[in-house]
């Protein structure tokens, strides 16, 4: 590769109007522990090994773009999620975020519970073995071709989200013979300190049934009432990439305040709530998430507390930690195209991907950070943007990171903590393939999401 370097665009800056430094880092090279996975080091050549594997190996065997899954971390995370809540509380994995045969096995393996929002996800957990009693089903709109799936195959728990739903499950239950067991979505008004598209518990959005009006109470009355269905607790979901634990504890206190009312309307204590996800992650070094057993501490002291405070027996509580489990065990690797400086601006750095694989910075306004892996550089910073290959203005990958001022087409570059949602919200904008996922433990990689080819593209336009 070439090691021209090219004329910088600023080198510092006393202000990121968007992001999170105010000056360069000091070490360029340095790799902030808290956004990449465990196994990621620099090596004696000053490039980036992950599971024993350096970079420029991937990106020759695999190709870039590619999502590259470190396994042992993976597993490492499922393990201590598992460990910190006990036998007395179930985890399950939020497959939303992202979901293979693969990581079905893993979560088998480890101990963990899976929840699924739709009959694709469904189709994966159930091929790949996932018992169907350890599968929780979400969302609010499922068909009733997803239910009647569910149902048939035993799925241990079809969290209901409407009136209408409750119907439809009631009706699967009674065509297939069996008493289904249903959570409630309640929506419990609480206001999440995260971004308008990820908070799901005040009241004037899509999820759930509300706690304010009676109508989560009503669906208590009406599924009581259906033989075909067998009522084990109240579902809560305050949102996404939460740092802040209080929005939890309100939202148990109004879901216990209405197990207390449950029980006094109807003489029943239900067994279970599950405070559902949502906990966040470092995605920059200024992200400073907390760690799985302070979680689980924190949540089951304010459900013990609100408990008896209302008078009821502890009951077991679920939680669902997607993003928490496989966001931080990832990281994007790409090849740099084009580096463009814009005087007394940035320097625009452009990869062979973008808002197809990454589509989080455009609608969620996210941050990333990311770093030079396929060689050490002592080259000065470089306020930078790190941007794709697709037709829109919008199309950034980071928006404001330094990156060394040699940097030349032909690097690779990380983009790390992309985990969770970026494949699983990949597209094919301007007909692009989506990358492969690429896991990576004890010096052996494997792919376990291959990359898509033009062929496939070919094969769906029937036209």
């Amino acid at each position: 590769m070439s090691r021209s370097a090219h004329p910088a665009g600023p080198r510092h800056a006393d202000v990121l109007p968007e992001g999170h430094y105010t000056a360069p880092p000091a070490d360029l090279n340095h790799l902030e522990p808290q956004v990449w996975s465990r196994t990621v080091t620099r090596n004696g050549d000053g490039a980036v090994e992950v599971g024993g594997l350096d970079v420029r190996d991937l990106a020759a065997e695999y190709g870039t773009p590619a999502y590259i899954l470190d396994e042992a971390d993976f597993r490492a995370r499922c393990r201590a999620w598992r460990a910190a809540f006990g036998t007395e509380a179930d985890v399950f994995y939020a497959g939303k975020a992202f979901l293979s045969r693969a990581v079905v096995r893993w979560l088998h393996e480890e101990g963990l519970n899976l929840d699924v929002c739709s009959g694709g996800e469904l189709a994966v957990a159930l091929d790949a073995g996932m018992p169907a009693e350890r599968i929780a089903m979400h969302g609010n709109n499922k068909s009733s071709a997803e239910i009647d799936r569910g149902v048939a195959a035993g799925v241990g728990r079809i969290v209901v989200d409407s009136f209408e739903e409750i119907v439809r499950v009631a009706a699967a239950a009674e065509r297939h013979g069996r008493r289904q067991r249903v959570q409630i979505r309640v929506t419990v008004g609480v206001e999440a300190h995260t971004h308008e598209f990820i908070a799901t518990a005040h009241e004037d959005q899509k999820f759930g049934l509300p706690l304010a009006s009676g109508q989560a109470a009503e669906a208590v009355r009406r599924v009581l009432k259906l033989e075909s269905l067998e009522l084990i607790g109240l579902h809560s979901h305050i949102g996404s990439q939460i740092f802040d634990m209080s929005g939890f504890e309100v939202a148990a206190r109004r879901v216990v305040g209405l197990l207390a009312e449950i029980r006094d309307e109807h003489g029943v204590q239900l067994p279970e709530i599950d405070l559902g996800g949502g906990l966040g992650i470092a995605y920059t070094p200024a992200d400073d998430p907390a760690e799985p057993h302070q979680i689980a501490k924190a949540l089951a002291d304010i459900v013990t507390r609100e408990c008896e405070t209302a008078g009821l027996e502890r009951p077991r509580l679920s939680v669902e930690p997607g993003r928490a489990i496989v966001g931080p065990t990832a990281f994007t690797l790409y090849e740099v195209g084009t580096v463009k400086p814009l005087e007394a601006l940035r320097t625009y750095v452009s990869v062979d991907g973008g808002m197809s694989d990454n589509i989080r910075t455009a609608l969620y306004d996210a941050e990333y950070s990311v770093a030079l892996v396929s060689r050490r550089s002592d080259a000065a910073p470089m306020l930078s943007r790190v941007v794709g290959k697709h037709c829109e203005s919008g199309d950034i990958v980071v928006k404001d990171a330094f990156l060394p001022a040699d940097l030349t087409p032909g690097d690779l570059i990380a983009v790390p903590a992309t985990g969770a949602y970026c494949r699983s919200m990949a597209s094919n904008y301007n007909h692009a393939l989506r990358p492969p996922v690429v896991a990576v433990a004890e010096g052996q990689g494997r792919v376990i999401v291959r990359r898509e080819t033009e062929e496939d593209l070919l094969r769906l336009d029937v036209g």
